[in-house]
């Protein structure tokens, strides 16, 4: 059985070491850096486009407060796609004052292909923007999110990621697990390697991007169901870094039933693992060739999802191996076992009440969902492990039934706050 000790330390020291680099990095989010200068002043001109299907419960809500944008009205304009919808979300959309691109392919239905669509047409017309904005048709964004992007232009920043907040995350334990995951997620992984000088990545939606990399691109070109991360990759693999904006606020509507949800994420895992199939032997040879921390970092995060839970597993098995062949006490094989569960379960419930802590966010309202974390973040796991036998490559609508108003985030942010 030596082989299997072998193979276990070996494993343990491999996890061990990628922790470790991860909060090392997640450390560098406690530093507050200096403003960066401008190396422009202008007002630019902006697209914000929303990719929407079937949307008419919410997408009126999402125009209506990119109307209420603190920035020059005649500097940006709301296009909708409507992308084979079988409802009045073109009607509505219409009704508020967006223009509106009706698309219908049965074949190709992704967020990606639509974007590709509409943006073909844009370059086809050498349409007059400087930059566009992206969101979901679920979303409702701050009135300063344009002018908050158009300071990262004129800083030079080229993509950009917004922070993404949660519309309803004291809804149930579903909409807490979502905003908790969110909320660390921004810290401790978009701003520690923002500050850090690395890359954050896109997060599906509220980002920016400069028209001229729309054009050198000929379009929007990804074929995975993770747009965003994908597109976020083959900015790293040309040694590009994206920015990060925690002043660009955009609000997303969380799922509340667990089918929903269960869903949704397994089509991230394994839109993750087409991205793993399709990047990481060229992650690796960027971050060969160019030995740049960034390219490593990029490298390390494609291979920080699905390949490090493949490992954790196989390091989990191999002690019951050694447990079986009474090459370890019972005491020995709970320690180890606890050594894992006790992080995997705990750890990121603190963690999330820590980044509250650090950004001001009440943590009354959140106490259920921080108990509850550790369920929703289980069943993760549960999903991972499902999509390595069985892979859903089709999209399901998420039902959106809230009716949600910028107004109604933004009072109730405030009523909290007072209460603390």
């Amino acid at each position: 059985m030596d082989y299997i000790y072998i193979l276990r330390e070996a494993l343990v020291w491999l996890i061990t070491i990628f922790w470790l680099y991860q909060i090392a990095i997640s450390l560098c989010s406690l530093v507050k850096l200096k403003e960066k200068p401008l190396k422009v002043k202008k007002e630019h001109r902006f697209m914000a486009i929303i990719p929407a299907h079937n949307e008419e419960a919410v997408v009126g809500n999402l125009v209506e407060s990119l109307k209420k944008q603190d920035y020059n009205k005649d500097l940006y304009d709301i296009y909708v796609i409507a992308d084979n919808c079988t409802d009045n979300t073109a009607r509505i959309a219409r009704g508020l004052g967006a223009e509106v691109y009706e698309r219908y392919d049965e074949a190709n239905k992704t967020k990606g292909a639509a974007l590709d669509w509409f943006l073909q047409q844009k370059i086809e017309e050498d349409a007059p923007y400087d930059a566009i904005c992206i969101f979901d048709a679920d979303n409702i964004v701050d009135k300063n999110f344009i002018k908050s992007m158009n300071k990262k232009l004129c800083q030079g920043e080229e993509v950009v990621q917004g922070y993404r907040d949660i519309k309803n995350p004291t809804d149930n334990w579903i909409t807490s697990g979502y905003a908790l995951f969110y909320w660390t997620m921004h810290r401790f992984y978009h701003l520690a390697r923002y500050n850090l000088g690395l890359s954050p990545l896109l997060n599906g939606t509220g980002f920016m991007v400069s028209f001229d990399i729309i054009k050198e691109n000929n379009g929007w070109k990804t074929v995975t169901l993770t747009e965003d991360i994908e597109f976020s990759l083959q900015r790293i693999l040309k040694g590009k870094r994206l920015g990060w904006s925690t002043d660009a606020i955009v609000y997303d509507e969380q799922p509340l039933g667990f089918k929903q949800s269960w869903s949704q994420r397994s089509r991230w895992t394994v839109g993750h693992m087409q991205c793993i199939k399709e990047y990481t032997g060229q992650l690796a040879e960027a971050a060969k060739e160019k030995k740049t921390m960034m390219n490593f970092d990029g490298f390390l995060y494609i291979i920080g999802s699905i390949p490090m839970f493949i490992l954790t597993l196989v390091l989990l098995a191999s002690n019951f191996i050694l447990y079986a062949a009474d090459g370890m006490t019972q005491s020995e094989l709970i320690l180890n076992i606890l050594r894992y569960l006790v992080p995997t379960f705990v750890f990121p419930s603190l963690t999330a009440a820590f980044v509250m802590f650090l950004d001001g966010k009440p943590i009354k309202p959140m106490i259920k969902g921080l108990f509850t974390y550790p369920l929703f973040m289980g069943s993760w796991l549960l999903i991972n492990f499902k999509c390595l036998f069985k892979r859903e490559t089709t999209w399901e609508k998420i039902t959106h039934d809230r009716n949600i108003k910028i107004n109604e985030v933004e009072q109730e942010e405030i009523v909290e706050i007072e209460k603390v």
